[in-house]
């Protein structure tokens, strides 16, 4: 595939988008290509998480492609806006948990991407927002439903009512991104030629951001391989517990969560699981 690439690292699976030089932007054949990958991660049962970001430092995604969108007619808009959804909604019900490694800018289509991902792991110089206002239309692939129920009605209607960015420090003080990956002071460059030299500033900031990004993800297999060593029955069926809990009233989803809850039962690694953690506490 050309503008998606799948990267398998054991039982984790890095997926990314591979249009740097339109700072990963979505068009119609990214769209195809990351729904196709997404069918291929479902089906492979040897994976058991999945990370999401973009090609180079720059951006995770920086949205829906303008180029394309600044003449289409509004049916070519719905159909476009309806297959951007499809796959995000694909992504959003995969049954592994999806972490989204956002690395760069995250705008529009991007910060909808990430709103889809179960959890969000931001580099100090990521940007998020939805500045879809600026350009005369409205978030268009889930971001007036999705952004609300992450972050509240009124912060949703700020960001999405002014178009503004804002940086990984505010998107993790209001719960948009789990946690931000930050260099440390004299923390140590990819390239150690580079070290010493403060002559070249711009060579040595693209430096940063490669050691920046190398870290962000190193940091979400980290929190994947967390994720992996336990049940994977039971971590997908919590997460179809925690989804539909956005929707539905406690009743229900407490009834849902007893119905989920028995059926781990059924499976061998529960039991197995259950079992070592008792022989554990004998020794």
């Amino acid at each position: 595939m050309k503008y998606i690439q799948l990267e398998p690292r054991g039982d984790i699976a890095i997926i990314k988008i591979n249009r740097p030089e339109a700072l990963n932007a979505v068009n119609i054949d990214v769209i195809a290509e990351l729904s196709r990958t997404v069918d291929i991660v479902g089906a492979d049962d040897g994976i058991r998480a999945v990370i999401i970001t973009g090609v180079g430092e720059r951006a995770f995604c920086a949205g829906a492609d303008i180029a394309y969108m600044v003449n289409i007619d509004p049916i070519k808009a719905e159909k476009y806006a309806s297959s951007a959804q499809a796959v995000l909604n694909k992504i959003e019900r995969l049954e592994k948990p999806v972490i989204a490694a956002v690395n760069g800018f995250a705008l529009g289509g991007g910060c909808e991407l990430a709103l889809v991902c179960d959890i969000r792991i931001a580099s100090s110089n990521a940007k998020i927002g939805q500045p879809e206002v600026t350009i005369g239309i409205p978030p268009g692939w889930g971001g007036t439903q999705r952004l609300v129920r992450i972050v509240g009605p009124a912060k949703a209607k700020e960001l999405v009512f002014t178009g503004k960015m804002i940086t990984a420090e505010e998107a993790a003080q209001i719960g948009l991104v789990n946690r931000v990956v930050s260099l440390e002071a004299g923390e140590p460059l990819q390239s150690e030629a580079l070290k010493e030299d403060k002559s070249n500033r711009k060579e040595r900031a693209n430096e940063e951001a490669k050691t920046l990004n190398k870290k962000l993800i190193e940091e979400c297999m980290v929190l994947a391989k967390e994720i992996t060593k336990n049940s994977f029955t039971a971590v997908k069926v919590s997460k179809m517990l925690i989804n539909k809990a956005m929707d539905a009233d406690i009743d229900t989803g407490l009834r849902l969560e007893i119905y989920g809850w028995a059926l781990c039962f059924s499976h061998e690694d529960r039991q197995k699981m259950m079992s070592a953690f008792l022989s554990k506490g004998k020794k």
